[in-house]
């Protein structure tokens, strides 16, 4: 049976989803959780492409039939293998040729169910965009690099608090230093889609953790709706001493190749200064990481307490930390955060 639904009516399905769109088009971004069971190649889908522009729709689509002949028993056979049960959704970038080729192809193998996905995966990132534009209640975790707020983070998941790791969907910890140990980032349109995912699971009448980032972490960039409720948001900021936070980018950096931290330091070479990034390397070339950490922390708390300074003060709340006890900072900022809301 075949059954064509509307976006929202789609996602709230459980059946697994078949995305039939090229790996290239996969890659760029999808919807989280689907599986890419192409149709055509990138190259494939370039020829294809080719011709419905230059010789019209029929002449494509046949080329497309000669394309994918050979190809569907394969996709009858790795489609049964995802989806076990015989109910499967599916989806292309419009909703148009390719979904409705694999859901007839699929129906007619034997599928009980067959949703498809009316205007495709475009119709998918507009509700993902929209999203972002609801009112959140969030709580900004702030504090100078190496505070350790990713961990705190963790603690305040630890003590029944929502939280969003923005770092961890990034792969990426927000400095030059940030892709170091991490997996690739996704693009910029992954991102959002992983967001959103993120979001969904999030109770919107609680209020929910996120750290203060920059409008990019790496290469990837926050949407706009949600880092302008980020910036609106109340600020907690931890405090912490240099000496503590230089431990802790030792102890989190010391590990990597020093070439890669090397790589790092000439990257910021010109917002350093030269004399301060030859400091640096020269201190790494010795395995003196203490003096790398101190040298780069004196760059990054300039450039943070800039953007903490464009801050309404009043939405600034301002609390010691210490490495030792960051369970016990996570108490205190949602007793501070739950007496914020009161306060109201």
């Amino acid at each position: 049976m075949l059954l064509p639904l509307l976006c929202e009516d789609y996602l709230a399905h459980d059946a697994p989803i078949l995305d039939v769109r090229s790996p290239k088009e996969f890659a760029q971004g999808h919807i989280p959780g689907a599986h890419s069971l192409p149709l055509f190649t990138d190259a494939e889908r370039a020829v294809v492409g080719t011709l419905y522009k230059q010789q019209g729709r029929d002449v494509a689509v046949l080329e497309g039939l000669r394309i994918i002949g050979p190809k569907l028993a394969d996709l009858v056979h790795e489609a049964r293998t995802i989806a076990t049960g015989g109910v499967v959704r599916v989806h292309c970038w419009r909703g148009g040729e390719r979904s409705a080729s694999m859901a007839w192809l699929l129906d007619k193998a034997g599928f009980a169910e067959v949703f498809t996905l009316q205007g495709g995966y475009r119709t998918f990132r507009r509700h993902v965009l929209e999203s972002f534009t609801a009112d959140r209640q969030l709580c900004v975790l702030g504090g100078y690099t190496g505070t350790g707020k990713t961990a705190t983070l963790e603690y305040l998941r630890d003590l029944g608090e929502q939280v969003i790791d923005l770092e961890a969907i990034a792969h990426h910890k927000g400095s030059s230093f940030g892709a170091i140990g991490e997996a690739p980032q996704p693009t910029t349109e992954h991102f959002e889609n992983v967001l959103w995912e993120a979001l969904l699971h999030i109770d919107p009448t609680r209020p929910c953790w996120v750290e203060d980032e920059s409008m990019t972490i790496g290469r990837v960039k926050i949407p706009d709706g949600f880092f302008a409720r980020m910036r609106a948001s109340q600020l907690f900021f931890a405090e912490m001493t240099m000496e503590e936070r230089a431990d802790r980018l030792v102890e989190d950096y010391g590990r990597f190749p020093p070439e890669l931290l090397a790589e790092a330091i000439r990257r910021i070479q010109k917002r350093l200064g030269p004399q301060h990034c030859k400091a640096a390397l020269d201190a790494l070339a010795i395995g003196d990481m203490r003096t790398v950490a101190i040298i780069s922390l004196r760059y990054y708390d300039k450039t943070y307490a800039h953007g903490t300074s464009q801050r309404d003060p009043q939405r600034i709340t301002r609390l010691p930390a210490s490495q030792a006890d960051l369970r016990g900072l996570a108490q205190r900022l949602k007793d501070h955060a739950a007496a914020t809301r009161a306060h109201r």
